[in-house]
């Protein structure tokens, strides 16, 4: 038997799908999803398939424990990436979710958990090789961004198998995920009108269709999968040049030195003006590309490359513009400067230049 949280929405909903199809193969018995909100009440989002069984629960309460008797494997995809959600909010949020969901799954003897935090955990870094080991140590990145969060779910995930040795805990990362719905700082930033780099160096890109990513977890729990020390890697082979990404976005780039870069994002992040933090924007400009070793010699396949996720994604946007990470309306976006440089300044200064007037005319 297996159990999803979020069933009912993003990852979790695609999973579901997915195990139906291996429950009519013999490969998965019987499912149970898990949702926050009232199968009924959400207007049918509970199909009546034989072997589906829908339960509400908070993945924040220890009422969870009450959906996993006989459960078998418990696939956790309910984390909340949402750049709208105050860091401070979103990480309780995510961080309690995984306690609860490890610590019923212990106390339940369930006997594997899955969760999902992504690539980003190792860190983002122009010396970074392409790809990166599947291997490679996780950071010790513990400010407010999603990094963060990640990052601390999976310090639960390492405590939880020494803690309770009766579950296998195994950690999937998928690559930045792209896909419909998605409204992530990688969809704001090609939304922009130009490409933020920083001057000397080139951007490597990976990515992971939501797609892919639910057919990688239900690929699985249906062969045991497990990487090593528990982790394994979800994303599309090999990586994208910065600029074959410009050619199949149709944008320019615009350079600007790091101490630049970082110094004004930090800034703008402090004053409230953007949501993504200085660590976030080095994913937007750094390579952090990892090689799914695991996956591959298992057998399984992504079904994007890197170009047709780059595509979806820009087909996913939803013509608004950004700047610096937040949505802004178009007379808002004054880029005008001929070069390069000129545009970086630009953008900066125009994402600053609002926030000033937007400040003033709330007093």
């Amino acid at each position: 038997m297996v159990a999803v949280t979020g069933a009912d929405w993003g990852v979790g909903r695609l999973l579901v799908e997915r195990l139906v199809t291996a429950m009519g193969s013999g490969q998965v018995r019987e499912i149970v999803a898990i949702t926050a909100r009232s199968a009924v009440e959400d207007g049918g989002a509970a199909p009546a398939v034989p072997g589906l069984t829908w339960r509400t629960a908070d993945v924040r309460s220890p009422a969870l424990a009450e959906c996993l008797a006989g459960v078998d494997v418990l696939v956790h995809t309910d984390v909340d990436r949402s750049l709208e959600t105050p860091g401070k909010k979103r990480r309780a949020g995510n961080i309690r979710a995984a306690q609860t969901v490890l610590t019923a799954a212990a106390a339940l003897r369930v006997p594997r958990a899955v969760l999902v935090t992504g690539t980003m955990v190792h860190g983002a870094d122009p010396a970074n090789p392409v790809p990166m080991p599947e291997d490679s140590e996780v950071g010790t990145e513990t400010g407010a961004g999603l990094v963060g969060d990640l990052v601390e779910i999976e310090d639960l995930a390492q405590r939880a198998r020494r803690a309770h040795p009766g579950l296998s805990v195994t950690v999937v990362r998928p690559a930045p995920l792209v896909g419909p719905g998605l409204d992530t700082a990688l969809t704001r930033h090609f939304a922009a009108p130009r490409l933020l780099t920083v001057r000397g160096h080139e951007q490597s890109w990976q990515f992971c269709h939501v797609e892919d990513l639910a057919d990688a977890l239900a690929f699985v729990v249906a062969h045991g999968v497990e990487g090593k020390g528990g982790a394994l890697a979800v994303g599309c082979e090999g990586a994208l040049p910065q600029r074959a990404a410009e050619e199949t976005a149709g944008l320019r780039r615009f350079e600007l030195p790091a101490n630049v870069v970082f110094g004004a994002t930090h800034r703008l992040h402090q004053v409230g003006f953007t949501p993504a933090s200085a660590q976030e924007v080095k994913f937007l400009v750094y390579p952090c590309v990892v090689d799914c070793t695991t996956l591959r010699e298992a057998g399984w396949r992504p079904s994007y490359d890197n170009e047709a996720a780059l595509r979806a994604l820009l087909e996913a946007r939803d013509g608004r513009a950004a700047l610096v990470g937040r949505h802004v309306g178009r007379k808002e976006v004054t880029i005008t400067a001929a070069s390069a440089a000129g545009a970086a300044a630009a953008a900066i200064g125009t994402a600053a230049a609002v926030h000033h007037l937007r400040k003033r005319r709330s007093r």
